[in-house]
C-alpha cells in the first residue's frame, strides 16, 4: 500500500479526537494542527502521534494547508475531528492503487441521533484524499467552506462512507452557528456581493423548498424538517450579517473559528 499522511485540525476537540484518531490506524503518519485548545485535545492527540503542532488560527484552509506542509508523504487524507473512517472505507482505501490525483469520499452525516439519508445529505461527496503536489485547500466564489482544488486533474469517487458526527444535539449546532454564519457573510463581503431583499427573504425559502421538498429531505422525518429549517435560518442569519457589514461600515472583517 502507498503511504498516506492524515491531517487533522483541532480546537477543543477532547470529546472527539480519540474516536477520530483510532480510525486512522492504517495510515503511515498523523499530523495534528491545533489552534490553542484549552482542554485535553493536545494531550490526547500526543498519544497517537508526535506530530502535533500549535498554530494561531488563520482560517480553515490555512490551517489545513499548514498541516499538509508538515507531512512527509505525497498522499494526504484530510479528516475533521468529528469524522471517522468507517471500517468499509478503511478496507477500500487500503486496496486502492492510487493511480489518480484525487479521490472523492462519500460523507455520511449524523444528526440528532440518526443518519441523514435524503435532502442532499448522503452521499455528500468531498475531495479528501489527494496528492499534495497537485492540490491544496482554498475558497472560491461559490463555496463558503474550504475545499481541495486540483486543477485539471482526474478524480475518482469512492463508494464507502466517511462518517461525520456533525451534530448530536441542538446545542452542538448552535455552538458553531454564530461563527459559521459570520464566515459565510464575510466571504460574500470580501467578494463584494451586496445584500439584497431577495437574499434576506427569498434565498432561505428557496433553499428550504429545494432540499426539503425537491431533494426529498422530508423522508428523513422530523429530523429532516429540523435540519432543513435550521439550514434556511442559517442562510437568513448570514444574509442579515452581510447587510450589517455593508450598512455599518464594518471594513475590518476577520475570519473567526
Amino acid at each position: 500500500m502507498i503511504k498516506i499522511s492524515a491531517v487533522v485540525i483541532t480546537h477543543n476537540e477532547e470529546h472527539n479526537i480519540v474516536d477520530c484518531l483510532q480510525t486512522l490506524d492504517f495510515v503511515d503518519e498523523i499530523v495534528i494542527v491545533d489552534s490553542g485548545s484549552s482542554d485535553k485535545t493536545v494531550f490526547l492527540a500526543k498519544k497517537y502521534t508526535k506530530k502535533v503542532f500549535t498554530r494561531a488560527w488563520t482560517g480553515y484552509a490555512a490551517q489545513k494547508n499548514y498541516g499538509i506542509s508538515r507531512t512527509k508523504n505525497e498522499w494526504v487524507l484530510s479528516i475533521d475531528a468529528d469524522e471517522r473512517v468507517s471500517e468499509e472505507l478503511k478496507r477500500e482505501l487500503i486496496e486502492l492503487d492510487l493511480k489518480e490525483e484525487g479521490y472523492l469520499l462519500p460523507v455520511k452525516n449524523f444528526f440528532l441521533g440518526r443518519w441523514m439519508k435524503y435532502g442532499g445529505q448522503y452521499p455528500d461527496y468531498h475531495l479528501r484524499l489527494f496528492r499534495k503536489s497537485k492540490g491544496k485547500f482554498s475558497y472560491d466564489a461559490k463555496d463558503v467552506h474550504e475545499a481541495v482544488r486540483i486543477a485539471g486533474a482526474k478524480t475518482v469517487t469512492l463508494t464507502q462512507p466517511l462518517l461525520h458526527y456533525s451534530y448530536n444535539a441542538v446545542s452542538g449546532y448552535f455552538h458553531k452557528y454564530n461563527s459559521y454564519t459570520y464566515l459565510e457573510a464575510s466571504g460574500r463581503f470580501y467578494r463584494k456581493i451586496r445584500p439584497s431583499w431577495y437574499g434576506i427573504f427569498f434565498r432561505p425559502i428557496s433553499r428550504f423548498i429545494k432540499w426539503y421538498l425537491f431533494k426529498l429531505g422530508f423522508l428523513d422525518g422530523v429530523r429532516g424538517l429540523i435540519f432543513h429549517a435550521f439550514s434556511a435560518f442559517y442562510l437568513f442569519t448570514a444574509e442579515l450579517k452581510l447587510f450589517e457589514m455593508y450598512n455599518y461600515n464594518s471594513t475590518e472583517i476577520k475570519w473567526k473559528s
